[in-house]
């Protein structure tokens, strides 16, 4: 019964979100011990989310070791403390207890949601996964099966093969080079000794952020940080990832492939999420890959049929923040979509978007991101995503007037910054017709060897 109405529950705080999605008031909350959290409360439904990260994630992966945060975020849950994979388990589901974890390549993200009737089980249950993770033999190799079973199948998918080839070849000597969902050997070699120098190294107060939403006030907050997070060190021992800027810079790689339809992965060096340039950067991406009606769409899909999808997107890495995007057409219209591409690249650095463009494009952004707010899990992870960016609390009453400040003479200045074809790294994946590779595939784990 008491699953059946927590479900119920769940299903109308997610349907009835009220909090007005601009107008949230946060609170930023410190803990006795010095944890920090930001907060808005919701009382209309006895609910709280909490979303977290720390500094770290896939790009930690020691050389032969990748895919060890992949492993870790499938463990957390498989049993910690006294109770074995079996009644960790058990609990979550007997109270309808969310509890998820997620390895990024700068970080790592965790989540929890519960009722405020078991909140106190929930956070004693996050506690224990986050500070006596058990790896116990039988759910380690269990979750490696899977992770295996899974790269066994994304290693034969053209996509992943032109993504992977596209990084190494980008990030050569460099953590960002090197696939975090790893290889069958890398997988193999971890041990539940790697996993737990992951733990202690990557779960610190240095460079955490914690968010909440929904039925909790601040001094319960505050004595709930201290629980899950006071106890964890305040510092740890991973040396960051360097800074680096993407080599291969205009060099069109081919992985020759036996499909009928080639995959394309192409990029080069971008903007950075704490740049002031970035507003005008993500209104320009809108009105190039935005969907329907962008001009990737318009001219490679909707004039000349040569695609289902094109996508573009910015990537503000930590280390690298880049603009990346992808296409998948037939082996004879490769060339011709790669070609586009590119004069859509220089079309826009050369000339900017229209008036009209950019109208639109600023419509679109302040008119769509309130959907992002509708419930608390969604609100949670946007406040934990503005605070791993370093944005102030302020910043939701602020951002409408930060896009509508951008002029059509900084689009266009920012344009000639962002776009360059000439920079353009390409990789292609298949038997493209009409396609000159300029430089050899590289040596990437994931990637078939190419003969020559």
């Amino acid at each position: 019964m008491r699953r059946t109405l927590a479900l119920i529950v769940l299903f109308f705080s997610l349907s009835a979100w009220s909090v007005p999605a601009l107008a949230l008031d946060i609170r930023e909350v410190t803990s006795t011990s010095g944890v920090k959290a930001w907060l808005v409360e919701d009382h209309t439904n006895p609910i709280l989310t909490l979303s977290f990260s720390f500094a770290g994630g896939q790009s930690s992966d020691p050389v032969g070791k990748e895919g060890r945060a992949r492993l870790v975020s499938g463990l957390l849950d498989e049993g910690a403390g006294e109770r074995d994979s079996t009644a960790f388990q058990q609990a979550l589901s007997d109270d309808s207890i969310s509890l998820r974890f997620s390895a990024r390549i700068d970080r790592f993200s965790g989540g929890l949601t519960t009722l405020t009737e078991t909140r106190d089980t929930a956070v004693e249950l996050l506690r224990l996964a986050l500070t006596a993770p058990r790896f116990d033999p039988e759910p380690v190799e269990r979750i490696r099966a899977q992770v295996m079973a899974s790269l066994r199948n994304d290693l034969q998918r053209p996509r992943t093969i032109a993504s992977r080839a596209w990084w190494g070849a980008s990030f050569i000597d460099h953590p960002y080079g090197r696939s975090g969902d790893g290889t069958s050997d890398s997988v193999s070699s971890v041990t539940a000794d790697d996993l737990r120098e992951f733990v202690n190294t990557t779960f610190v107060r240095q460079g955490l952020v914690v968010s909440a939403v929904g039925d909790i006030d601040a001094a319960t907050l505050s004595a709930l940080l201290d629980r899950v997070f006071g106890a964890l060190p305040t510092f740890g021992g991973s040396t960051p990832a360097p800074n680096v800027t993407p080599k291969a810079a205009g060099q069109t790689f081919v992985v020759q492939d036996n499909v009928p339809q080639s995959v394309v992965v192409f990029g080069h060096a971008g903007i950075a999420r704490d740049d002031a340039d970035w507003y005008a950067a993500s209104l320009l991406n809108e009105i190039m890959a935005g969907g329907f009606g962008s001009r990737l769409t318009e001219e490679i899909r909707e004039k000349r049929g040569l695609v289902y999808g094109v996508y573009a997107y910015l990537l503000p890495l930590d280390h690298a923040p880049l603009i990346m995007g992808g296409l998948a057409t037939q082996n004879a219209r490769v060339a011709e979509s790669v070609e586009l591409v590119r004069q859509e690249w220089k079309r826009m650095a050369e000339g900017g978007p229209t008036t009209q463009e950019l109208a639109d494009a600023r419509t679109y952004l302040l008119g769509s991101f309130p959907l992002r707010l509708v419930d608390s899990d969604g609100t949670a992870s946007v406040l934990m995503g503005l605070q791993e960016g370093g944005l102030p609390i302020d910043y939701l009453a602020r951002r409408d007037a930060l896009y509508e400040s951008v002029t059509l003479d900084d689009m266009k200045r920012v344009a000639r910054r962002l776009y360059r074809p000439d920079q353009l790294t390409v990789v292609v994946v298949g038997k493209p017709e009409g396609v000159t590779a300029t430089a050899p595939v590289p040596s990437v784990p994931g990637v078939p060897a190419q003969g020559g």
